[in-house]
């Protein structure tokens, strides 16, 4: 986590562009029948794992991973840099309560933050229109809280156009911040259950979601290692 921060807060204080993704099972699954989705995380120049089974899926491959990179946790780092840099952001997603919400609350926690514009999530109908907003904001990080693929494909498309130094997609994170989703306590986020307090909360919309996605993962995956070990 310090690391990832470190490195963004480098990149943006020398004005380099730099698209973030975080990928979660779910994330990994999508990519394997979309293309749009596969190349735009492939194309980011910085990529976190944000759900504790790709992290042991990953170290199970052999491949070395220090921990989880949660992206509620790292959108909040993000914010609190932003405030000591006096660095303008905006935010893009949500309906307009929780946006506005969202607004309020971090005005709150970081007295002295810029925030130079925000807007709802609904604008598919004038995309052109909203990357010229952001453009004239001044913002200089933008966090998109739109879900998957969508928001992977917008920034993937416009991010030449947007004007800012970073960019990041945020899935739920607002509606965490604005108290509309509860997160789970530590020790479901530390042995991988997160995704199962999601269910708990929202049963109709994230039963299916889950339980698909995440069996095509455990396939995926124990695929992958058989490969490996021939």
């Amino acid at each position: 986590m310090e690391e990832t921060v470190d490195w963004i807060a480098d990149r943006v204080e020398r004005r380099v562009f730099t698209q973030h993704v975080v990928v979660n099972a779910a994330k990994l699954v999508h990519m394997q029948s979309n293309p749009d989705l596969a190349s735009s995380v492939r194309n980011c120049d910085i990529i976190n794992i944000d759900g504790m089974g790709v992290v042991w899926g990953a170290r199970l491959l052999g491949n070395h991973v220090p921990e989880r990179v949660s992206g509620v946790d790292l959108f909040y780092k993000l914010v609190e840099m932003a405030r000591e840099r006096r660095i303008p952001i905006y935010l893009l997603g949500a309906t307009d309560a929780v946006v506005e919400k969202t607004v309020s609350s971090l005005s709150g926690q970081y007295p002295g933050l810029k925030v130079a514009g925000f807007n709802n999530g609904y604008f598919w109908d004038d995309e052109e229109n909203q990357v010229d907003e952001i453009r004239r904001s001044g913002a200089r990080l933008l966090f998109v809280a739109i879900t998957s693929p969508k928001k992977e494909v917008f920034i993937e498309r416009w991010k030449g156009r947007l004007g800012v130094d970073f960019v990041m997609g945020v899935g739920g994170t607002f509606d965490v911040v604005a108290g509309k989703v509860r997160r789970a306590p530590k020790w479901m986020q530390r042995s991988g259950l997160e995704w199962f307090y999601r269910v708990i909360q929202e049963p109709r919309r994230m039963w299916k979601r889950y339980l698909v996605t995440n069996a095509k993962f455990v396939y995926m995956l124990g695929k992958a290692y058989l490969q490996s070990r021939q």
